[in-house]
């Protein structure tokens, strides 16, 4: 009896020294949390935005769907982050709208389905992806450093035209698109940010983000960049409706593509997943990827009940859990319950909204730069001597570019494949794993395949070592020795 105590202190210690179970004080975990918020809320308004204007949805339906969004997306952060059994990878982890399904829910609409049409889809998709998260939880012993490492790496990378968006203003179609004065206050908020985290107090240094934000904001008021004035109009309270546009419609050709979606966001999650488990520097197993997995599953069939799309983990704050360096997933949790705030105050919700898109781009590029660093740390512990794995990273990672520098590469292929490759998230974790099966796993003979480039010598000489030697110079013996065999004295 006494054994099955310790046995059982045991465990719950080993659990408590998880670095993600750090539990900070109140106003920290609130900081943190709107730190959370304000990196991916432009993200998480943007689809229910797209898709409203594309079903011709009028200003205050819209308004509807974006204060779901937020509703929803707080809750799903919070069951991922505290979780219950089998549900929730228990990981500092922000949930929200997945851009994934964005284009796949227009073609729909194009297709002469309706509002109603796609979240019956989400809805029959997301349960039909709960079914299969026991195979894709199964996944880990496929993601070694080389494949972990270069997926998060492309993560980061991938984001990287998302900053370059925000940084030039975020509206394509603005005049003032790319100007001067938006690349300037991105600028000075990526100042800011160097700033504050060069500030030897943790307190500051941790919140540089938040905090770059809040000035970038202020310098923008001053000189008539950012307009609060729409803050006050409309409702200060309203609560999601269920069914708000009716019940939800069931259509075979609607569900089929919604389901490649549903394949997609789990690859990425299960990405996710894995990238914050190597930042945090926790353990991610099978069985923590398959209640992350079907915390999103979840959330994602519930999700339009309350007039939400498919949810799935936001990969930008994965960064930001880089860059603090605050592993706690509680503060996560504070920042799902500012979500949910913000879905039920929309006035709170239209002040975030009112932060100048170039304030997020400039505090994007550390955020994403640092998920991109992350993953070629990890690379950097792979051993590429004897082996194909050089031409794996290269590969994938070259793979998963190709819809970034050229988003219209896969327009002549079948709506389905572009569901899947049109992420460059998917489609380098996708060749990874396959190239990492084949090079790794796959046995053929005996003789192991070795690249050319792997060949390539990882040494480095130092040239005023090499300056220093003559003609004649040579080893022996562990010793060195000039063109007359004497010995040259080497100092330590």
């Amino acid at each position: 009896m006494s054994t099955m105590r310790n046995s059982a202190s045991t465990r719950e210690k080993t659990r408590s020294t998880r670095p993600e179970d750090e539990r900070l004080p109140l106003l920290q975990n609130l900081g943190y949390g709107l730190q959370h918020v304000l990196t991916m809320y432009g993200g998480i308004i943007a689809p229910p935005l797209i898709i409203g204007t594309a079903a011709g949805l009028s200003e205050a339906e819209i308004g509807v769907l974006i204060a779901s969004c937020l509703f929803i997306g707080g809750l799903a952060t919070i069951l991922q982050t505290v979780g219950i059994p089998f549900f929730g990878s228990q990981l500092p982890l922000v949930q929200g709208v997945s851009f994934a399904g964005v284009a796949t829910m227009i073609s729909i609409l194009e297709g002469g389905g309706n509002i109603r049409t796609i979240f019956g889809a989400v809805i029959a998709a997301s349960v039909i992806g709960l079914l299969i998260t026991p195979i894709f939880s199964r996944i880990i012993r496929f993601f070694p450093p080389v494949v972990a490492g270069t997926v998060i790496t492309t993560i980061g990378l991938t984001l990287m035209p998302v900053a370059a968006g925000w940084t030039m203003g975020g509206n394509a179609k603005a005049a003032d698109h790319g100007s001067v004065a938006n690349l300037g206050l991105a600028a000075l908020t990526l100042l800011f940010v160097l700033v504050f985290s060069k500030i030897p107090v943790a307190a500051i240094s941790r919140l540089s983000i938040l905090l770059a934000m809040v000035a970038g904001t202020v310098v923008a008021a001053l000189t008539g960049m950012a307009d609060f004035s729409s803050v006050f109009s409309g409702q200060i309270f309203a609560v999601p409706t269920p069914f708000a546009f009716g019940m939800p419609e069931f259509q075979f050709a609607a569900i089929a593509s919604m389901v490649i979606v549903i394949l997609v966001t789990l690859t990425e999650t299960s990405a996710d997943i894995i990238a914050v488990g190597e930042i945090v520097e926790t353990k991610t197993d099978a069985k923590r990827i398959g209640d992350g997995l079907r915390a999103d599953m979840i959330s994602s069939a519930i999700s339009p009940i309350f007039n939400s799309f498919t949810q799935s983990a936001f990969a930008q704050n994965v960064g930001l859990v880089a860059i603090t360096g605050v592993k706690s997933r509680f503060v996560v949790t504070a920042g799902g319950g500012i979500l949910i705030v913000l879905g039920l105050l929309p006035i709170l919700g239209r002040f975030v909204a009112a932060i100048p898109t170039p304030v997020l781009g400039g505090a994007g590029i550390v955020l994403f730069g640092t998920v991109a660093a992350s993953g070629i740390r990890t690379l950097s512990t792979v051993k590429y001597e004897g082996n194909m794995n050089l031409v794996i990273v290269a590969t994938a990672i070259g793979f998963g570019m190709f819809p970034i520098v050229a988003p219209n590469i896969y327009d002549q292929f079948p709506s389905w494949f572009i569901t899947i490759f049109h992420s460059g998230i998917s489609s380098s974790a996708i060749m990874a794993i396959l190239l990492n099966l084949l090079f790794n796993h796959l046995k053929l003979g005996k003789n192991k395949p070795v690249s050319v480039m792997a060949e390539a010598s990882s040494r480095r000489v130092s040239s005023l070592l090499l300056e220093s030697l003559h003609d004649g110079d040579h080893m022996a013996d562990g010793k060195l020795f000039d063109g007359k065999d004497r010995e040259v004295q080497c100092d330590k």
